[in-house]
C-alpha cells in the first residue's frame, strides 16, 4: 500500500425502507478535518486521471455503480515512491479511500452506467488558486495502462 493510503471499509445497514451508508465521521481514527464535500461522475468507460494535490487530502467514496481508483506515488521522497494501487470501488465494494497530498490519482467507470464518486477534501476549493495538478491519462509518464484487465 501506498505510503499514507488508508482504507476504510463502509457498512451498508439496509432495512425494508431502502439503506444508510456512513461514510467518514469526525470519530474515525482518518478524518483530519472538513473542506467541503462533492460528488464527480464519470460514465461508461471514461477515465478521469492523473491529478494531485500539494496541500489537500481526498476521501473518495464511491456510491452508485462501480470505479477503478488508481493511485501512483510519484513522492521522490516517499518509501513506496513509483508504487501504484488499484481499487475496485463501489455498490459492491463500499470502502473509503484516503488521499493523501502529492498521491497522483484518477479513476474510470467500470460500470454499465454511470458511476459517483462522494469526495470530502481537507480543503475548499479556491478557483483562483486551485491546489490541483493534472497530468494526461495517457501519456506514459505514469506506468498504468487504463484498458480493462482480463484474467
Amino acid at each position: 500500500m501506498i505510503d499514507g493510503v488508508k482504507i476504510k471499509k463502509l457498512k451498508v445497514i439496509p432495512d425494508e425502507r431502502g439503506r444508510l451508508m456512513e461514510i467518514l465521521r469526525n470519530d474515525d481514527d482518518l478524518f483530519l478535518k472538513f473542506g467541503q464535500v462533492y460528488i464527480t461522475t464519470a460514465y461508461p468507460g471514461v477515465v478521469k486521471a492523473w491529478h494531485y494535490h500539494k496541500i489537500q487530502t481526498d476521501h473518495f467514496a464511491v456510491v452508485l455503480g462501480m470505479m477503478k481508483v488508481v493511485l501512483y506515488d510519484g513522492r521522490k521522497d516517499s518509501p513506496t515512491f513509483g508504487e501504484i494501487n488499484e481499487f475496485i470501488a463501489g455498490i459492491y465494494n463500499p470502502i473509503l479511500i484516503q488521499i493523501p497530498p502529492r498521491v497522483t490519482h484518477g479513476f474510470k467507470c467500470i460500470s454499465e452506467h454511470e458511476a459517483m464518486v462522494v469526495n470530502c477534501p481537507t480543503e475548499l476549493y479556491n478557483c483562483n488558486a486551485p491546489d490541483e495538478y493534472r497530468l494526461d491519462p495517457h501519456s506514459g509518464e505514469i506506468p498504468y495502462n487504463w484498458d480493462r484487465k482480463d484474467g
